[in-house]
């Protein structure tokens, strides 16, 4: 199967040869020209095998579905496998549409450079239109699939710009162009760190396009690899290309108060930790929760729990969310929390819990 490089640039020929000829090439030769661009990109990759890795700056891409998992766990196979296909596929348009480069795809989450193999000097603006538009296009893809019956797929977009080394890395067998180094870790930490629907881009990216694109305040947080905290900045919108993120609905729900006790796991480099911790809900709603906690915990950690909504009848299990804010409180630690992953049974249930409470008058 040829990759999305190759198709572009084989619709590209087909293009030109129509506007000379006044139509395109037939299907056996349109066959004999793919044939001839594999041979020319297979050629390329072993030259370029050969010169070894140079240092360059590139802006690293990275689109991760969240609660992907959850789906998987709750939905036929096929069903999930095809909504993946149109999400990635979805994707890869968009960065091809902007001149990235795609360099993998690992799972449920895309990698996409800009700067490498080819430098543009407006690689860094390129990469936060293609991060916007590919929000954009989450929000309408969902909105399709909510009018088929099929559940909605959240994407977090985290970007770092700095020097890495590029080059072919495998053997004469196999062997693939990418990209190695601090930055390509700090993105990978950054996209660990969005939220549903959100773009983050590091320093260096937010350095490369003051007055192009509009951010939030800057977020101090700690990864791990560095020992001073790192500025993250939130996407908002790209004001000259009339570009703004989507904000999820579900961020802007009522809040309804709580008491809910719980006890929560912590998550560490992916893993959930097994000691639980006891913790109350005091307030909640669509996307997420005020959480009161027995210690102190890192901004932007994540946690796991179970919740028992007593208006309901169920309980939500299998709850991931990450501390976004720290609220002040006497005698006590409160994090406001927004939810990462909730599978969709719990998810309807958290809203069908917040809704009885709203309608029943037991909003305080």
């Amino acid at each position: 199967m040829k990759n999305p490089p190759d198709r572009e640039m084989l619709m590209r020929i087909q293009g030109i040869v129509a506007r000379e000829t006044g139509k395109p090439l037939g299907p056996a030769a349109e066959r004999e020209l793919a044939g001839v661009l594999d041979e020319a990109n297979g050629a390329a990759r072993a030259a370029a095998f050969g010169r070894g890795f140079h240092s360059r700056e590139v802006t690293i891409l990275l689109a991760d579905v969240r609660g992907f998992t959850a789906i998987a766990a709750s939905h036929p196979a096929d069903m999930v496998i095809g909504l993946l296909n149109g999400c990635l596929g979805t994707m890869s348009e968009i960065a091809l549409k902007h001149q990235g480069t795609i360099d993998k795809f690992m799972g449920d989450a895309i990698m996409v450079l800009f700067g490498a193999p080819v430098g543009r000097p407006d690689d860094v603006q390129r990469a936060l239109a293609c991060a916007v538009e590919m929000q954009l296009a989450m929000h309408a893809f969902n909105s399709a699939n909510r009018g088929r019956g099929l559940p909605e797929m959240f994407l977090g977009v985290g970007m770092s710009t700095g020097n890495v080394l590029a080059g072919m890395l495998g053997s004469e067998r196999h062997s693939e162009y990418t990209v190695i180094g601090d930055e390509v870790n700090m993105a990978s930490r950054i996209v660990a760190l969005s939220l549903r629907g959100q773009v983050l881009i590091g320093q260096g990216t937010h350095d490369r396009c003051q007055g192009f694109a509009e951010t939030g305040e800057p977020m101090d947080i700690h990864v791990k690899g560095k020992s001073q905290a790192v500025k993250l900045r939130e996407v908002v919108a790209i004001p000259s290309l009339g570009l703004a993120v989507p904000r999820q609905d579900n961020r802007r729900s009522h809040r309804v108060a709580a008491e809910l006790p719980l006890r929560y796991q912590l998550i560490a480099d992916g893993i959930v930790l097994p000691e639980s911790h006891p913790g109350t809900v005091r307030d909640i709603g669509y996307g997420g929760v005020l959480l009161e906690v027995d210690r102190e915990l890192p901004l932007y950690s994540e946690v796991r729990f179970d919740l028992d909504l007593p208006l309901v009848g169920r309980c939500a299990r299998d709850v991931y969310a990450r501390t976004v804010f720290r609220k002040g409180g006497e005698g006590c630690v409160r994090f406001g929390a927004e939810f990462t992953s909730v599978p969709e049974d719990a998810g309807a249930d958290i809203e069908l819990y917040v809704q009885l409470q709203v309608f029943t008058g037991a909003n305080r």
